[in-house]
C-alpha cells in the first residue's frame, strides 16, 4: 500500500509529466523512435505519379487493371525503463533525490509511450532483479510503474548492470527501445552494455547531483559509501582535499562517457540541480539531425 504521501507523489508526477508530453515533447519521441519496418497496408487502383517498382502485378494480371501495394510504417514499439534502484540513488543535495528524479523520467517516457501506443514494461534492479513487469499499454499501467518505482524497497545495496541486461535478454523476444535509468557508479558493464544495444535502441539515462563532483568546505565530515557502507572522515577544509576529489570526480565522469560511446550507446545527462527539459531536448534533436 502507498502512503498517502506517495500517493501525492504519483499524482503530482502524473500531472507534470503529461503536461510535458503533450506541450513540450509532443511529436519528438514518434519522430525520434521508429516502428520495426514497413508493413503490407493495401492494394489499391495505380495513379499517376505511383512509383512503378510499387505495382503488384499478380493483382494487376489477374484484374487487367494497374494496381499497387501500398505499405504504412509498423509504429508499434516496446519501451523498457529499466531503473537502478542501488543505494546511491538515494541521494539527493538540492531539491530531489535521484530515485525521485528517475521516476519522473521513467513516467516522462512512460507517457510519451502510451501516447505514441506503445507498450511500456519495467526492471527494477540493484545488485539483483527487485521488480518486473511485462510491458503493456494504458494510463493505469503507466501509474503503475511510477508507483512500483517511488515505493519499491530493494533488497540489495549495490548495483549490477550486467546482470539486469542479461535479465532483460531473457524476457525480451524481439527488439525495443532500452532507457536505462543509472548514476553508472558500475562501469564494469562495457562489454554487457555493447551485446545489449547491438539487439536493442539502448539510452542510458545518467543521473548526476552537484555534491559528487565538489565537495563544500563545512571542515571536518563522516561520508558514508551508500553501496558498501564504509565510513570515513574528511577535512573539506583542505584545499587539496578538495581538489583532489574533484579531480576523482571528473576521471569517473570521463570513463563512464568513454565506456558509453565505446558500447554504441546513446547518453542523457541529468542532474538534480537543472531542469531535464533542456537535456531531453538536445537529445531528441541530435537523434533527428542523425536520422
Amino acid at each position: 500500500m502507498l502512503t498517502r504521501e506517495q500517493l501525492k507523489a504519483v499524482r503530482k508526477i502524473q500531472i507534470r509529466t503529461s503536461h510535458l508530453v503533450t506541450d513540450v515533447f509532443a511529436g519528438q519521441y514518434q519522430s525520434v523512435f521508429k516502428g520495426r519496418g514497413m508493413e503490407f497496408a493495401e492494394v489499391r487502383l495505380y495513379q499517376p505519379g505511383d512509383e512503378i517498382r510499387t505495382i503488384d502485378w499478380n493483382v494487376t494480371a489477374r484484374t487487367g487493371v494497374p494496381h499497387v501495394k501500398r505499405y504504412a510504417e509498423e509504429r508499434e514499439l516496446t519501451v523498457m525503463l529499466m531503473v537502478d534502484a542501488s543505494a546511491s540513488t538515494i541521494f539527493g543535495s538540492v531539491t530531489q533525490l535521484k530515485s525521485t528524479l528517475a521516476a519522473e523520467l521513467g513516467a516522462l517516457f512512460a507517457f510519451s509511450a502510451i501516447t505514441n501506443n506503445d507498450k511500456v514494461g519495467l526492471i527494477i534492479f540493484t545488485d539483483r532483479i527487485e521488480l518486473a513487469l511485462r510491458p503493456r499499454k494504458g494510463t493505469r499501467h503507466v501509474l503503475r510503474v511510477i508507483r512500483d518505482v517511488l515505493s519499491v524497497k530493494p533488497a540489495g545495496r549495490g548495483t549490477d548492470i550486467p546482470a539486469a541486461l542479461e535479465h532483460l535478454g531473457r524476457v525480451t523476444k524481439r527488439r525495443c527501445v532500452v532507457f536505462l535509468v543509472s548514476d553508472f557508479l558500475d562501469t564494469a558493464c562495457k562489454h554487457a552494455l555493447r551485446v545489449a544495444a547491438r539487439r536493442h535502441d539502448v539510452i542510458a539515462v545518467v543521473l548526476e547531483d552537484p555534491r559528487e563532483s565538489a565537495l563544500p568546505d563545512v571542515g571536518l565530515v563522516e561520508l558514508e559509501e551508500a553501496e558498501t557502507g564504509e565510513r570515513y572522515v574528511v577535512d573539506t577544509g583542505d584545499a587539496r582535499v578538495r581538489d583532489a576529489f574533484a579531480r576523482q570526480a571528473a576521471a569517473a565522469r570521463t570513463e563512464r562517457d568513454r565506456m558509453l560511446r565505446a558500447a554504441d550507446v546513446d547518453a542523457i545527462v541529468i542532474r538534480t540541480d537543472q531542469r531535464y527539459t533542456t537535456a531531453l531536448l538536445r537529445f531528441f534533436r541530435m537523434r533527428e539531425r542523425r536520422q
